[in-house]
């Protein structure tokens, strides 16, 4: 081995040590930079309602009225009485919350000769839950003139299956509907029973509609914390994000849960999770799925403003491009708007309704 080759050798073992050293120095910043901007003793903005409140941190209400075109969707429940007692009322509304819904669901009524219990319909029944990616849900007609579920223990004197129409991949359609139709008399044979089978021409228009109305306000909105200077080691994100109220999960998303179940908005890293450290958060706010009441957007600007004054950041959009006070006032108006006119469908969103269509 000549002087020359040991030479270049001694050069490439010393470069390579260098690349070494300076990868670990970053991830070591990265680490430190996330850690001092979360060991801080400044209010947590997701775990204090007061900062909801602030001047250009909560709700944007609009100061215009927006023209609310309301898609072609009408509700079959009969209208209530003026003179109409509220127990009535209330019952009515709690019928909307059943799983068979007339306005998202094709109801399929099931005429019974007798009365028959839940626990012969159920293992019947439980076989048809989805035609392709729709479900099919039942309910039964009990003495007191009440629908409910299908429950042990409960009697049936007639019953009405509901498959919905659409949902966010799609329409209900032929095949799905078909094959529904057969099921359904094959358990109806089975029963002695006599399914009112709907049109299909006009069960096929109805399903289009209403995913035309699901693709029309199938609205996400994100916001974006860009780094300012060096990147955010992945490992002490994380665990920070988890402490401030994220939930982790299995698929790597971080959520922030609403008290109830639901998911407020979400957040995204942008890198795998064997990636050591990212430069960029994502927040997406699911607008049909939260109800105005729980003000996502104003909660998402609100965790997005906390992240970039801890982590050195700024709120940009998705063209990297920064994000005013004045446009994030507009788009607060768009959202309010966007939720008048889902109210004004009868599909609220955040309800039932808005959930099973939205999916």
């Amino acid at each position: 081995m000549t002087d020359l080759q040991v030479s270049l050798m001694a050069i490439g073992g010393t470069i390579v040590a260098a690349v070494i050293t300076y990868n670990k120095w970053q991830e070591y910043k990265a680490k430190k930079s996330v850690q001092r901007a979360f060991s801080s003793d400044h209010d947590d903005v997701l775990m204090n309602s007061d900062a909801l409140s602030e001047p250009g941190i909560g709700r944007h209400e609009p100061t215009l009225e927006a023209e609310v075109d309301v898609p072609d969707i009408v509700v079959d429940d009969e209208p209530v009485a003026p003179t109409e007692s509220a127990e009535p009322q209330a019952k009515r509304v709690f019928q909307r919350e059943l799983p068979v819904d007339d306005l998202i669901d094709c109801v399929i009524p099931i005429s019974l000769d007798v009365p028959v219990r839940g626990e012969k319909l159920l293992p019947k029944l439980q076989a048809l839950r989805h035609v392709g990616s729709k479900p099919v849900h039942f309910i039964g007609l009990r003495d007191d003139g009440d629908w409910e579920p299908i429950a042990h223990g409960g009697a049936y004197s007639g019953l009405r299956a509901g498959v919905q129409l659409a949902n966010r991949s799609s329409a209900l359609n032929e095949i799905e509907y078909s094959e529904l139709i057969m099921r359904l008399r094959q358990i109806a044979d089975e029963l002695d029973a006599d399914p009112d089978v709907p049109d299909m021409a006009e069960v096929m228009e109805k399903a289009r509609s209403l995913h035309q109305f699901v693709t029309e306000y199938d609205a996400q909105l994100s916001v974006n914390v860009h780094s300012n200077g060096a990147a955010w080691a992945i490992n002490t994100l994380l665990g920070a994000l988890e402490r401030q109220g994220f939930d982790l999960r299995p698929d790597g998303r971080l959520v922030m849960p609403d008290g109830e179940g639901g998911i407020l908005f979400s957040l995204s890293t942008n890198v795998t999770l064997a990636e050591e450290i990212t430069s960029r958060l994502t927040l997406l706010l699911d607008v049909p799925r939260v109800a105005p009441a729980r003000d996502g957007f104003g909660a998402m600007i609100a965790c997005a403003r906390m992240l970039a004054a801890r982590l050195d950041g700024t709120v940009v959009d998705d063209g990297n491009q920064a994000l005013s006070e004045a446009t994030l006032a507009e788009i607060g108006e768009q959202v309010s708007a966007f939720y008048r006119q889902m109210d004004a469908a009868t599909i609220p969103a955040g309800s039932t309704r808005a959930l099973r269509l939205f999916s």
